[in-house]
């Protein structure tokens, strides 16, 4: 089998970087865990603090159990697949793999290709520059709009219609926006308390 052939069946996967830190935001912040980011990315947010990723080629391949392997290094047993966009790839071998070692598999997604994988939490963040693929709204356990422009509040209602009743709804301010927003989202979320505010705490803790 040819590296394009493994690629597509998700036994390999272009890692731009694997490493052990703390979840910075949404519903599992504070939470130690194992973040996997994979290379590749055709959503192309302007603001996106992770342009580097966007190009798969620039970074390995690596089989699956070499991925898990790093994994099995820390004490964590929480992974979370980032990008990137991690749903341009096959993620059914990669989670198969990480629940038969024990871990929980959570995914920070912009839904914009078609769901794959097994995970224990989806974090879908949607994105005005790619529309998400129908199949994301039944998995979300979390909807985070990052909140850039005036617009994106009616765009963060427009996908919290679809969602499951009982998906988690945040909206975060995009971090150099942050003084712009800010009063705007707390006033926002204190006349919905359906909604909730996600900060970035990674930045505020200077972490990966």
């Amino acid at each position: 089998m040819d590296k394009g052939q493994k690629v597509r069946e998700g036994l390999v996967l272009p890692v731009m970087e694997a490493f052990y830190t703390v979840q910075g935001e949404g519903m599992h912040a504070g939470h130690p865990a194992y973040f996997i980011r994979l290379g590749g990315c055709d959503v192309g947010c302007v603001w996106c603090d992770v342009k580097e990723s966007w190009e798969a080629q620039k970074w390995p391949l690596m089989e699956i159990e070499e991925i898990v392997e790093g994994a099995l290094l820390h004490p964590v047993r929480m992974v979370v697949i980032t990008g990137g966009e991690p749903l341009m790839y096959n993620l059914n071998p990669l989670t198969a793999l990480l629940k038969r070692k024990g871990f929980t598999t959570h995914i920070e997604t912009s839904g914009a290709h078609p769901f794959t994988g097994n995970f224990d939490w989806v974090c879908f963040s949607p994105k005005k520059f790619k529309a998400p693929h129908p199949s994301i709204y039944e998995h979300a356990d979390e909807l985070k709009v990052v909140i850039f422009h005036n617009s994106d509040f009616e765009f963060a209602e427009k996908h919290a219609m679809l969602v499951r009743k009982d998906c988690k709804k945040l909206l975060q301010p995009e971090w150099s926006k942050s003084s712009k927003f800010m009063e705007i989202i707390v006033n926002y979320v204190k006349n919905d308390p359906n909604w909730k505010i996600s900060l970035q705490t990674h930045k505020f803790m200077d972490i990966p």
